[in-house]
């Protein structure tokens, strides 16, 4: 979140999520995201939201990119919870 300084010296905070993780590396990796929600975005555009949390419209092919490290533990911990229940 960002804040501006008005002429009049009020401040107004900008409410727009920030939605950058910071150093660019979610730009360098395959994320892991509902197959449905893959679809849907490339019908309509809307963005999709990774395991995560990267938010972006997917339009590379994800075979070119290492699975994202974050995405990957959390779908792995995702997996293993299922087994107990079997």
């Amino acid at each position: 979140m960002s804040t501006k300084i008005l002429p009049d010296s009020d401040t107004e905070s900008d409410v727009r999520p920030d939605l950058s993780h910071g150093d660019g590396d979610h730009e360098r990796f395959a994320h892991y995201v509902k197959k449905a929600k893959i679809t849907e975005s490339a019908v309509t555009g809307t963005p999709v939201i990774a395991l995560c949390g990267k938010v972006w419209v997917p339009n590379r092919d994800p075979k070119k990119y290492p699975v994202c490290p974050e995405c990957k533990e959390i779908y792995e911990s995702m997996q293993s919870g299922k087994k107990g229940d079997e």
